[in-house]
């Protein structure tokens, strides 16, 4: 800044006011911008979830079951998710072909085992 700041002071003679040149006042804008814009993006950086390839996306809207997609996407057999979870490998064979429904608690510990929401199994 080539040109310095005017300092406008109270009765007792405490600063109050800085009147700036515009340029200064607008490089100030600026960096208050970006300092904004980069936290907001740290933030986001930080709590960013988990994104999935279009090939998940694609299988789930075709209608396959959450349980299957997500844990062969983990690259997981039924067999590891059945011991991750306590569960037997013919419970999770048949919660994932339909025919078994699993209760919360159930798919609370499978959505634990396959490092997804809850809300992602249903």
């Amino acid at each position: 800044m080539t040109d310095s700041a005017q300092i406008i002071r109270d009765a007792n003679g405490n600063p109050a006011f800085a009147v700036l040149p515009i340029a200064e006042y607008e490089r100030l804008l600026e960096a208050a911008d970006e300092a904004t814009a980069t936290r907001a993006f740290d933030v986001y950086k930080a709590t960013q979830p988990e994104t999935f390839p279009d090939e998940v996306a694609e299988r789930l809207l075709g209608g396959e079951h959450p349980v299957k997609v997500f844990r062969d996407h983990r690259g997981m057999t039924q067999a590891q998710l059945a011991e991750a979870t306590g569960l037997k490998q013919a419970y999770v064979s048949q919660i994932e072909a339909g025919t078994r429904g699993g209760s919360v608690d159930v798919l609370k510990r499978i959505a634990e085992a396959l490092r997804v929401d809850l809300d992602d199994l249903t």
